[in-house]
């Protein structure tokens, strides 16, 4: 089993959004996490937030990082997380700490960490070198591990859609 961390360094440029959205695809499918897969959506929508804040909120450059395990059962010791575990980080030069905002109704933006809270299994930051780091980590499923709904009936192989 092996871990795979990888770095993109970003410029301080809103139209590096996309370029760091298409570099993690590339990294997830070379991983084995298909661009189709629900796992691979969730990760990129976060890596756009997490990149998202770092350019437009410091206007610094910031480095994105993927730490990424080639099976579910990678031991945590390995990954620097809990087994199967796929962790994103944003590292800025900023040293103002991330604020969670909550958005209006109609408002255009506000609404990241709020994503990024509900969207990774855990979530947080802390300092790096004179700046920050923003990371989350979403947990990776045994793809042989069932689905159990709160009724205990058991579903193999399901995606789902939090509405």
């Amino acid at each position: 089993m092996q871990v795979l961390q990888v770095q993109l360094e970003v410029r301080p440029d809103p139209a590096e959004v996309g370029r760091a959205r298409r570099w993690a695809r590339s990294r997830l499918a070379g991983s084995g996490i298909g661009a189709d897969e629900p796992l691979a959506e969730t990760l990129i929508l976060l890596i756009s937030e997490l990149v998202t804040n770092a350019v437009v909120h410091t206007g610094c450059p910031a480095v994105l990082r993927m730490r990424l395990s080639d099976a579910p059962d990678v031991p945590a010791q390995a990954a620097g997380a809990g087994p199967g575990t796929v962790r994103v980080e944003v590292a800025d030069a900023s040293a103002r700490p991330p604020k969670q905002r909550h958005a209006d109704g109609d408002a255009t933006n506000g609404r990241g960490l709020e994503l990024v809270d509900g969207l990774a299994d855990r979530w947080g930051w802390q300092t790096e070198g004179a700046g920050k780091s923003i990371w989350c980590e979403v947990d990776r499923c045994d793809p042989g591990v069932a689905a159990v709904a709160f009724d205990g009936t058991t579903y193999e192989d399901v995606a789902y859609e939090a509405v």
